[in-house]
């Protein structure tokens, strides 16, 4: 961590103008299991187990009848990390997660928003260490999403690609 700050102490007149990671948010969507009990739990057991907190149950506010969405139905589930669980799960997901990948070349660039925060999506749950294929109900996809203190996505870059994050060449 010293050779981070050492790294972006150059360039800042202030230490915390030093950009750091604020939150990491880990998000699920649904789908079909909000309508499933039994899948639902599955889907949000399998979150506490990678994200190794609760997560919170987020709702739709109107009702859609073309996507047979009722009001106050769960569609998705969230978890935000912060401090060390943050960092914990970071270092897992960038240590042992992503080489676990088929044929894993390195993520993406162009995955800033433009202001330094990070977004990647996954298709499947079994990259993460934490869950057994034999354990699991149903292939489901997560979003992951670095949220830093950055101004840029230049700076963000910097920031990740000091962490260990393997970007594409």
């Amino acid at each position: 961590m010293n050779e981070i700050v050492s790294e972006f102490n150059k360039n800042y007149k202030n230490r915390h103008e030093i950009p750091c990671i604020k939150k990491v948010v880990v998000n699920r969507g649904l789908g079909q299991a909000g309508q499933n009990s039994k899948l639902f739990e599955a889907s949000q057991t399998e979150l506490n187990l990678i994200t190794g907190q609760k997560g919170v149950v987020t709702r739709s506010k109107k009702p859609i009848s073309a996507f047979k969405v009722r009001e106050n139905m769960a569609v998705g589930i969230s978890c935000t990390l912060r401090g060390e669980q943050m960092y914990g799960f970071l270092d897992r997901f960038i240590n042992l997660a992503l080489p676990r990948l088929r044929d894993f070349r390195g993520v993406s660039k162009g995955s800033f928003d433009g202001h330094g925060n990070y977004s990647l999506g996954f298709e499947e749950q079994l990259m993460f260490p934490e869950v057994e294929y034999d354990n699991i109900q149903e292939l489901a996809g997560l979003d992951i999403s670095i949220i830093t203190s950055c101004s840029t996505d230049q700076e963000g870059y910097r920031l990740l690609k000091a962490l260990g994050m393997p970007f594409a060449s």
